[in-house]
Parts: C-alpha cells; structure tokens; sequence
C-alpha cells in the first residue's frame, strides 16, 4: 500500500507543480490557450493565489514523508488540493467542458484516497 501511496502521491505532485507553476507565472490568456480554461475571467491575483497553493501543497504532499517529519502535513495537504478540485470542477462543469470535469473527480478522488489512507 505504501507503494501505491507514493505513486498517486508523485502523480500529484506531477499534475499540481506543472498547474502551480503555470498559473503563479504565466498570463490569463496564456493559460487559456493551453487549455487551462477554468482560469478564464477570473482576477489575476486569484489566480496566483490558487497557483501558489498549489506548490504550496505540492511541498506538503511530499517533504514530511521523504524527511519523516511532521507526516501529519501530507494528508492536510491532499485534502486542500482536494478542497481546490470542488470549485474547478463546477468552473468546468458550467462551461460544458466534460472531460476535465472528469479528470477534475479523478484527481479530487486521489486526493482524498492519499488524504484518508496517510492519517
């Protein structure tokens, strides 16, 4: 199990530093063009913000297991990127963009599955 946990936790970490970094240094209409539409109006600051989380919980999901310090952190962290999946997935969903709605569930649901099997 503690495999499959580091694999779902690297895959993460994969998906939310390319979107982190993307969203924390790119402009709106850059992020749109590369089909990071759920970004599409809203405040640039906002945007930032969520990108910075991002890293921030890319940082959580991996440091406290690998230094074997404050592991508490890892579960804390997917369950905040999981939290940040809720509102992507309506963005998605209202602009009738199905397949990233799905792949939104997905990674909200790896999340939670990290979240609850590292406590």
């Amino acid at each position: 199990m503690n495999t499959i946990l580091w694999i779902s936790q690297c895959f993460l970490a994969v998906v939310f530093t390319y979107s982190g970094w993307m969203k924390s240094t790119k402009s709106e209409d850059h992020l749109v063009a590369i089909g990071q539409t759920g970004v599409e109006h809203l405040p640039i600051r906002l945007i930032r913000f969520i990108g910075l989380a991002e890293l921030a919980g890319v940082i959580g999901l991996l440091v406290p297991g690998l230094i074997s310090i404050q592991v508490l952190l890892t579960p804390i962290a997917a369950f905040g990127l999981g939290l940040i999946m809720i509102p992507a997935a309506g963005i998605h969903y209202r602009r009738h963009e199905l397949k990233a709605v799905w792949f939104t569930i997905g990674i909200f649901l790896l999340c939670l599955f990290v979240a609850w099997k590292r406590l």
